[in-house]
């Protein structure tokens, strides 16, 4: 059960940091800078490899099953709120 946490938390965290500096850039008198999009894209990309990397590294009960089902849960949830919001 410990390990699906894991995995939510490998997608979550780094979405949460790039939704966090988007928003904080979009607030600067200038706007948005697209450009800010993808760097922060590629920083959310590398941050959640990190993240699965450290959790294989340091927790050695790791259900590889159970990571990948809640990592893949976590990823799917937008898609679910979204069409839950849609009716």
């Amino acid at each position: 059960m410990f390990s699906a946490v894991l995995g939510g938390l490998c997608c979550v965290v780094p979405n949460a940091v790039m939704a966090v500096r988007l928003y904080a850039g979009a607030q600067k008198p200038g706007g948005a800078n697209p450009a800010a999009f993808f760097i922060w894209e590629f920083v959310k990309i590398a941050l959640t490899l990190a993240l699965l990397f450290l959790t294989a590294r340091l927790y050695h009960d790791l259900n590889w099953l159970a990571l990948l089902c809640g990592f893949i849960v976590a990823l799917k949830s937008y898609i679910i709120l979204l069409f839950r919001h849609s009716q």
